[in-house]
């Protein structure tokens, strides 16, 4: 087994050196294999519903939609861009949530009619109550 020393110099010499490569790389790989930047979700459950947060700061509530369809909750944002507003020279530009779609499949005891969603503080909650299952649970079933 060979062992080399590695030579660090390049980073101190010139730290922009790597960073440009580090950019050129991921922003290569992003544009390459289309990396989907959808924003990070919290999905949670208590006693009576199911909860989603997700993350998408820099909107306003009339960006979003939300539909249900069957079984299959979808969010989607779209901002269209100012063309008025000053193009800034970024070096690096990670946070762009000018559109994105989450698709969550909801199950069997999820209550359609009792949805609700808030927008604050850049976070979207989606509120899924249950079904009252109250009925079903205490059925008593006579032996024939």
């Amino acid at each position: 087994m060979t062992l080399v020393n590695f030579n660090n110099r390049t980073r101190n010499t010139a730290p922009y050196f790597n960073n440009v490569f580090d950019s050129l790389f991921s922003d290569a790989v992003t544009k390459n294999k289309m990396v989907d930047k959808s924003p990070n979700v919290n999905i949670y459950e208590n006693e009576n519903a199911y909860v989603i947060e997700l993350a998408a700061p820099g909107l306003k509530k009339e960006d979003f939609q939300i539909n249900l369809k069957k079984d299959t909750l979808s969010v989607w944002a779209e901002v269209k861009k100012d063309e008025t507003q000053i193009a800034k020279d970024f070096t690096r530009k990670e946070f762009d949530y000018s559109s994105f779609a989450r698709s969550f499949n909801l199950p069997e005891t999820a209550d359609a009619d009792k949805i609700s969603a808030e927008y604050k503080d850049g976070i979207l909650n989606i509120t899924i109550g249950k079904k009252d299952d109250t009925k079903s649970q205490h059925k008593e079933i006579v032996v024939s």
